[in-house]
């Protein structure tokens, strides 16, 4: 006589103060064992209702919300928001300015991606490499902190070019970084490229088919690494992308070791874009030839009366903006990250913000399924997760 046996699964809490959990996440996970049936994110612990909260706002008192959002890619967010208000006044900005913003894009994707791939190795057990990036990004802080004041949350970006021009020595302080940090990512790559136990934890883990993750929207390196060659700064260009030479890495495996990869080979497309941007950088102005949108903005004692009004104007009320409804995007160095912004008057109408973290967190459900809870953490390592844009 056969005895039946019923199978008894569990439910277990991941988070959300885990140390590899990479934000405030609580996964409930159902468990067979060691397997993993099933997978439920909670977000929601971060919360601050940021989209809200810039609908009181006007544009430049909303720019810095953007800086909070993925604080590992400032000035990206603050590049996607610039765009996405030049886009409803239809304004055109200085080529100049065009490349400085490129230019610092381009280095806050190396400082991203120096927090993603190091973080998941330390998450993985490695952590020389998590020391080595460190350095290195702490040079790119330093960088931010000469362009602007802030190490971090810059409010450099504004509508119709940036707030200032470059400081001198600021091109030699990137140069003398860009011809040192290939090394330092060949440093990075002899230690965990070929590493045994690096690709015994990434390879095959964390698997994600085309069309799964077309459907459930994801975008950037995790879209890439399933083999769809898409990246805005090609597909559809901004700013100056269109006159620069550089690659768009892919691969056809779509596991963790994939993404880790793609990653690495970003930094030196990075690299490349962000030596071309020194090179062709014009003279001329870094932001438009308009009072009503860029004042001026060197305070003088013998200033007109004109520009003392204008500029109290400019910074309590901001710009006055038409009644348009927009999306703009640009591939952040998580992914496709948009705005969609409805502007009428002074204040903000509706923002709604398009995070790909959100979206790559809710593919985690296909990712990790059916796959070992020791695993887990390789993949959320993977998707370089940041929960300021997730949570919002």
């Amino acid at each position: 006589m056969k005895i039946k046996r019923k199978i008894k699964t569990y439910n277990l809490n991941f988070g959300p103060q885990h140390p590899s959990a990479h934000g405030v996440l609580r996964l409930v996970l159902e468990l067979n064992g060691e397997r993993i049936l099933d997978l439920a994110p909670h977000i929601g612990l971060l919360h601050r209702g940021t989209e809200k909260l810039i609908e009181y706002k006007n544009f430049l008192q909303a720019l810095p919300y953007f800086d909070r959002l993925d604080y590992v890619s400032m000035l990206c967010q603050e590049h996607m928001f610039v765009l996405s208000g030049e886009k409803n006044i239809d304004t055109d900005v200085p080529l100049r300015a065009q490349f400085i913003r490129v230019l610092f894009s381009e280095l806050t994707r190396i400082l991203n991606h120096l927090m993603a791939i190091t973080t998941h190795a330390l998450d993985v057990g490695a952590l020389t490499p998590f020391l080595w990036a460190f350095e290195e990004r702490e040079k790119l802080l330093c960088i931010n902190e000469y362009l602007c004041g802030a190490r971090m949350h810059a409010a450099y970006f504004r509508l119709g070019g940036v707030q200032d021009d470059l400081p001198i020595g600021i091109l030699d302080m990137i140069y003398n970084f860009l011809n040192s940090f290939g090394f330092r990512l060949d440093e990075i790559e002899e230690l965990l490229t070929r590493n045994k136990i690096w690709k015994i934890r990434l390879i095959n883990t964390g698997v994600i088919s085309q069309k799964t993750a077309i459907n459930a929207g994801v975008s950037g390196v995790l879209l890439r690494a399933t083999g769809v060659n898409w990246d805005l700064r090609k597909n559809y260009p901004y700013e100056v992308y269109d006159s620069l030479k550089f690659n768009i890495p892919i691969s056809k495996q779509g596991d963790s070791y994939s993404r880790y990869l793609l990653r690495m080979q970003e930094m030196r497309e990075s690299i490349k874009i962000a030596f071309q941007c020194l090179n062709a950088l014009p003279d001329g102005e870094v932001k438009i030839d308009n009072p009503a949108i860029s004042p001026v903005s060197k305070f003088s004692m013998l200033d007109s009366m004109e520009n003392t009004i204008q500029r109290f104007k400019y910074y309590s009320e901001n710009v006055y903006f038409p009644e348009v409804q927009s999306y703009t995007a640009i591939e952040a160095p998580k992914g496709e990250n948009g705005v969609f912004l409805w502007t009428d008057g002074f204040k903000l109408q509706r923002c709604a913000i398009r995070a790909p973290g959100y979206f790559h967190l809710q593919a985690g459900k296909f990712l990790a399924k059916y796959g070992l809870l020791a695993d887990l953490v390789t993949i959320l390592g993977s998707l370089d997760i940041v929960f300021g844009e997730i949570d919002r």
